[in-house]
């Protein structure tokens, strides 16, 4: 994601950083939160807000992927803006449920207790199990049930104003599964299209909370609730 004074990665511009600008001088929005899910650390929102007491930034990403030096669990803002900044860098090869027990254990408690006005997503699929750029394990339908728990901490906290931007996702073949299944939770409408092909990837070894992964994320949720 870029900086302030350049683009990086496969970024040029910051697009939830500028929504989340945007709709508090726009549209009288007090208090954002960001929920970046991509796989690749969010650098660019967490410095765009990193003193800013009312925009929450979290970012779940792959341990030292992308910034190599970036993300680490204790970055958590600075001066009036300090423990507004979660990261929640998960070890490689984690699945549902390290992002469901991140999502249950920090982000849900988290977001709640900020109170926000609008939650914005950086939805990248590149946390997918068919990501070339990422080690990663997440399917389609652990995307699916992601949206509908983002979903849910929505309806509790603002009213059900939830924005997902797209953001990375490097499968040509399966990227495009993940979003339909994101969108169609989204909608509440459930196409007939399905991925026969990769069905088995939901009993892949590694879909389960495994106890190095715990461990990460009882410190964040430690730190943060």
């Amino acid at each position: 994601m870029p900086s302030a004074d350049q683009g990086r990665g496969f970024c040029i511009f910051a697009n939830v950083a500028f929504g989340a600008l945007h709709a508090r001088a726009q549209w009288g929005v007090s208090r954002v939160v960001t929920i970046d899910w991509d796989v690749h650390h969010g650098n660019g929102t967490q410095q765009a807000f990193y003193e800013d007491p009312n925009v929450l930034t979290i970012s779940l990403h792959q341990n030292g992927l992308y910034p190599p030096d970036s993300g680490h669990i204790a970055d958590r803002g600075a001066g009036p803006g300090d423990g507004t900044n979660i990261n929640i860098p998960l070890p490689a090869g984690s699945g549902r449920g390290a992002y469901k027990a991140a999502f249950e254990r920090i982000i849900g408690p988290a977001v709640r207790n900020f109170g926000p006005d609008l939650i914005l997503v950086p939805s990248g699929f590149d946390a997918s199990v068919l990501d070339p750029l990422g080690r990663m394990m997440l399917t389609a339908e652990a995307y699916r049930g992601l949206t509908k728990t983002l979903m849910q901490i929505a309806d509790d906290t603002c009213g059900g104003r939830l924005v997902l931007s797209h953001e990375g996702g490097y499968s040509k073949r399966y990227v495009p599964f993940c979003g339909l299944a994101t969108v169609e939770a989204l909608s509440g409408i459930r196409t007939e299209i399905s991925d026969t092909q990769f069905a088995n990837w939901e009993n892949l070894p590694g879909q389960d909370l495994e106890s190095h992964q715990e461990a990460v994320i009882d410190e964040i949720a430690a730190l943060v609730n």
